[in-house]
């Protein structure tokens, strides 16, 4: 299947040097109207117009393009961009001037993150009964310990479970916990690494421990960051991350050392002030229907530790990459496309929350939103999040592009990308299905970097989304209907979101009304 893949992009690639020359790539003011009688052929209204318009994007992407030395430039000269820090800002200046280099018109739209952190000194020393060298990390937005640190007692609570904590009883209050971990290699193994710690959590603090020591998920040392809090607050407790190796080590030493293991454990995270923030937003505007739009979407922040080349920054470079792909065949979309990066992210999906909010009064006329979060992995097709109104035109749009397989969509929907508050505001949303590829090893973790992203396959993705999102813009009909709210509760019952949702502490939001369509 990828030699199939492979085979096609190198025929593309050979097709774009051919065609370049003969195809249009004008540069125009982004503030002027569209020229009469600009427009391409409509995806819905017969397979070959819909050829026409995948015939005309492809080549640009495909060939020779700016994409690799605006990844590199985001990632070796920015570097990591925590919401809320000056890197963030350096970003957010990066994507600006992408868009405007390539005559797209662009602005951004501001938010309020409701505080900045960073992570000072993170350090845990073993007092008794032996003494190692331990490499650990803050847990994002997580609070600072005492100057001085906290000194306790270290107790092993296994997973963290009842009947974990259970047996630690009263030893509990006080202390400083050591939950394990399972070796993460799989989708399904990254959604358990955010749904163990909330319920760990409210057990440590109902329990009055003192903070929490998480056991990495990655080997050899790797350390990473996430956070717990899905709203962009401060976490409760302060806690960390153990690198995998030396976390195994401490509870082996606690195992043989039952109830002496004495630690000092000191963090010095700065936390600030609600900041003003920025997503910024890159649109070609629709020629019929212009107060009706698309997105394609990806986010624009990341953590520090890394360079967020995986996650985010391959695909904010292909956002940018699909809008200088569309504007440079000379085309029209029927409906406006917008090209948003989003940032807060890793924050709760803080800024694209904001960003519906912001624009809930013309949510009726957001046909679909196409989000890329998964680093370079092919694409297998799209998850739909319980849509099957919405697949009979998916497949339509992208029979162009049957050879390459991408047509293994799924109803499915996980939490934890920039569609979420869209999609229970009841819009239509696609989130690309990625093959894992090198994207859990190093996810959120210092090995996330500029050499790890395989251009090629952003390449292959980016035509996919360039070709995706123009086929929703140029559709005659809608993709899909906007949910009622009644409607958005069976769906979420159905997709078994809602359980989903109880463990990651987004229900009781929705329930009252404070994320997705009001009741």
């Amino acid at each position: 299947m990828r030699f199939a893949l492979f085979a096609a992009f190198f025929l593309a690639s050979f097709a774009a040097s051919a065609l370049t020359a003969q195809l249009p790539a004008p540069k125009t003011d982004p503030l002027a109207k569209p020229a009469a009688g600009q427009q391409a052929a409509a995806c819905s209204a017969t397979e070959a117009s819909c050829a026409d318009a995948a015939a005309k994007i492809l080549p640009q992407v495909l060939g020779p393009s700016p994409l690799e030395e605006n990844l590199r430039r985001l990632t070796d000269e920015v570097g990591g961009r925590v919401s809320g820090s000056p890197e963030m800002a350096k970003a957010v200046d990066w994507a600006v001037a992408a868009f405007l280099s390539e005559f797209v018109y662009v602005n951004t739209e501001k938010y309020t993150l409701p505080l900045t952190w960073s992570e000072g000194e993170t350090r845990l020393e073993l007092l008794s009964p032996v003494k190692f060298p331990v490499r650990l990390v803050a847990v994002g937005w997580s609070p600072a310990t005492p100057a001085a640190g906290i000194e306790a007692n270290l107790i092993d609570i296994g997973y963290g479970n009842e009947q974990d904590f259970a047996r630690a009883g009263a030893a509990v209050r006080g202390a400083i916990l050591l939950a394990s971990s399972d070796l993460g290699s799989t989708w399904a193994d990254l959604f358990n690494e955010y749904t163990q710690p909330p319920p760990v959590i409210e057990r440590a603090i109902k329990g009055g421990a003192a903070a929490i020591l998480w056991m990495g998920a990655r080997e050899r040392l790797l350390l990473y960051r996430h956070t717990n809090t899905g709203d962009a607050s401060l976490e409760r407790i302060p806690q960390a991350v153990i690198a995998r190796e030396d976390a195994m080590r401490l509870a082996r030493t606690i195992a043989a050392h039952p109830g002496q293991m004495r630690v000092r454990f000191s963090m010095s995270n700065k936390i600030g002030g609600a900041v003003e923030q920025e997503n910024v937003v890159g649109e070609i505007h629709g020629y019929e229907k212009p107060d009706e739009a698309v997105i394609l979407g990806a986010h624009l922040d990341s953590w520090d530790l890394g360079t967020g080349a995986l996650d985010n920054g391959c695909n904010a470079a292909l956002v940018i990459e699909a809008a200088r792909a569309i504007k440079a065949t000379g085309l029209l979309p029927r409906r406006t496309i917008r090209f948003v990066l989003f940032t807060g992210e890793e924050q709760g999906m803080y800024g694209s929350w904001q960003y519906a909010l912001a624009h809930r009064t013309e949510l009726d006329k957001i046909r679909g939103v196409v989000v890329f979060d998964s680093g370079v992995g092919r694409v297998t097709g799209y998850s739909l999040t319980g849509r099957g109104d919405i697949e009979d035109g998916i497949r339509e749009i992208l029979k162009p592009l049957a050879s390459w397989d991408v047509t293994h969509h799924t109803l499915e929907g996980d939490i934890g990308t920039d569609n979420w508050d869209f999609f229970l505001e009841g819009v239509p949303t696609l989130v690309a299905e990625q093959d894992e590829a090198n994207y859990l090893p190093n996810y959120h973790a210092a090995s996330d970097t500029f050499d790890k992203v395989d251009i090629r396959e952003l390449k292959i993705n980016t035509a996919l989304a360039a070709v995706t999102v123009w086929g929703i813009a140029d559709r005659v009909e809608p993709l899909g209907k906007r949910l009622s709210r009644t409607e958005m509760d069976r769906l979420l019952k159905q997709t078994h979101l809602d359980e989903k949702m109880e463990q990651l502490g987004y229900w009781e939001p929705w329930q009252k009304g404070a994320r997705g369509r009001k009741p």
